[in-house]
């Protein structure tokens, strides 16, 4: 099932029937613990309706109130061997080969809620940067006890110049206004997402199609479960959070993000994620 955040309430799709929840606060209704069982119980007191998507299609938000989006790097191969080549004239290349195969994985502070975008929103790139890429990302919901409750999809913009100029500038490259975007909706589920769950990364200028590119979860080296551990060992979240999970997918290191570009993440079951590109 989905769960959508829109400027008219919160719409919950399951098999194909829309229900607008009666719930007034996000926050309350997406953190409950074993949320799909509580939304099922919802679902049955309240009245499907097919206009109900006219909401989603119009009115939808980022499916976050008041969470904090984190996110961890260097969880893919690719992602690995694109850190060090940007790195390497800095003499930090060397680090994340290291932290890839460390027990400790690379955690980082991302955006509040009031930095995050959500569908067909604008996401930005830095003035004072000449080398930025979207990151395709599943994201995980999880609520304040800890539980992953749910996913979405995350665009964790990047300035890649800027990070790689020294490791230390991470937070400048990663976190500033409209740099990171989520949704359509959190999708809730009782079992594991499949390994084989599609990413998908397409990028259009003018109306043509510039890159595209796919990767799979299982390509993945940690484990959703061993990220949450670090993340929620010295941290408490009150109304939980946005983890994203790391990128499979960076384009080469010729191209870099222009104002005006559409930038669209599709994962499986979840849906997809369309932004425009603006610098402030």
């Amino acid at each position: 099932m989905k769960l959508y955040k829109t400027s008219k309430g919160f719409v919950i799709e399951t098999e194909g029937q829309y229900y607008l929840s009666k719930h007034t606060d996000w926050d309350q209704f997406i953190n409950r613990e074993n949320l799909f069982f509580e939304i099922q119980r919802e679902v049955q007191g309240l009245a499907s309706d097919f206009e109900y998507i006219n909401l989603v299609k119009n009115f939808v938000e980022a499916p976050i109130k008041g969470q904090e989006v984190w996110a961890s790097g260097v969880t893919y191969l690719r992602s690995k061997k694109a850190r060090m080549e940007e790195s390497k004239d800095s003499g930090g290349g060397d680090f994340y080969d290291r932290v890839y195969d460390a027990d400790r994985p690379e955690i980082f502070f991302k955006a509040t809620a009031g930095r995050v975008v959500g569908p067909g929103e604008k996401i930005r790139i830095r003035r004072d940067s000449k080398w930025n890429v979207p990151e395709p990302e599943m994201t995980l919901f999880i609520n304040s006890k800890g539980q992953i409750s749910g996913y979405t999809v995350g665009n964790d913009v990047s300035s890649r110049d800027i990070e790689g100029e020294n490791p230390l500038y991470l937070p400048q490259a990663k976190s500033y206004d409209k740099s990171a975007a989520l949704g359509p909706c959190i999708y809730v589920t009782d079992e594991p997402l499949s390994p084989e769950t599609n990413i998908k990364l397409e990028i259009f200028r003018n109306g043509k199609g510039v890159f595209s590119q796919t990767t799979q979860l299982n390509q993945m080296k940690r484990t959703f479960n061993d990220l949450v551990k670090y993340l929620y060992a010295e941290c408490t979240f009150e109304n939980g959070s946005f983890l994203m999970t790391g990128t499979g997918i960076i384009p080469e290191d010729s191209f870099t993000l222009q104002v005006g570009d559409l930038v669209e993440i599709t994962i499986d079951q979840i849906g997809k994620l369309s932004n425009t590109v603006e610098t402030k």
